[in-house]
């Protein structure tokens, strides 16, 4: 469904992507790891554009767009890829001055053209479906951190995108504010959302990914499931890397297999 081909990367002289090459199955979610630096946000936020890559090729579905170096990707093509994504930011990025429903309607009343209330229907079918719809009336700031990234889930799920993009979905809450998101994002696994997280949260990772991507220094250093990468890696920058940030894993899984 989702490849990504030689993807590469440079902010000046910074080479943040070397030649990543990735397939992502539909129905499915992976989980991008690493340290601080690796490349796991720019890599999902090329998937949908937000940055372009120097050089590679992305395919969604039945889209695909090869990036010339050199040369800025035409408009149309661009937004056919952006319709076929969906974006959850690590700090919510939601409207202040909109109420929550009015939040999830936004992109489809302004971006996609639809009428109010058919709008407005689909906003209270995702705020329900992410177990706030009573909040429909709210503003932004009277919720919880897990709240908000409840709705921002469902705006990000508005236009039907064929991938849900997550970068560091539950790493500006506290740990029982997470827990709420990370419960979320496993129903909507469970359903068969495709998803391509970047994150620090093992126990997300570790409960809804099937594909766990090690990244370090801009490459693919290993994947695999989670709990392979967790309890058996193959590379050593993997297993120095595993070794730091054990907690938030099956405690049956801190002991070898």
């Amino acid at each position: 469904m989702i490849r990504l081909e030689h993807i590469d990367k440079r902010f000046g002289d910074h080479h943040v992507l070397k030649s990543i090459d990735l397939a992502l199955a539909e129905n499915s979610v992976t989980a991008l790891i690493g340290p601080s630096g690796s490349g796991k946000s720019t890599l999902l936020r090329c998937v949908n554009l937000l940055e372009v890559p120097d050089a590679g090729r992305l395919v969604l579905g039945s889209t695909a767009l090869t990036l010339v170096p050199g040369k800025a990707p035409a408009r149309e093509s661009v937004q056919a890829i952006r319709r076929k994504t969906g974006m959850v930011f690590q700090n919510f990025q939601l409207f202040p001055h909109l109420s929550v429903v009015a939040n999830v309607m936004e992109g489809l009343v302004t971006v996609q053209r639809w009428d109010r209330p058919r709008a407005r229907k689909r906003a209270l079918e995702l705020l329900d479906r992410v177990g706030i719809a009573d909040k429909a009336d709210a503003w932004p700031t009277t919720l919880s951190g897990g709240q908000q990234q409840r709705v921002a889930i469902a705006r990000a799920l508005a236009p039907s995108p064929q991938i849900l993009l997550c970068d560091e979905p539950t790493s500006a809450l506290d740990p029982g504010l997470a827990a709420e998101v990370v419960e979320v994002l496993r129903s909507l696994a469970a359903e068969g959302t495709t998803m391509l997280m970047a994150t620090h949260d093992l126990r997300l990772a570790a409960t809804i990914a099937r594909e766990v991507v090690f990244l370090s220094d801009g490459e693919i250093v290993e994947s695999g499931t989670p709990r392979d990468v967790f309890t058996r890696p193959r590379e050593p920058r993997t297993a120095s890397f595993v070794a730091t940030i054990t907690q938030g894993l099956p405690e049956d899984w801190k002991r070898p297999a």
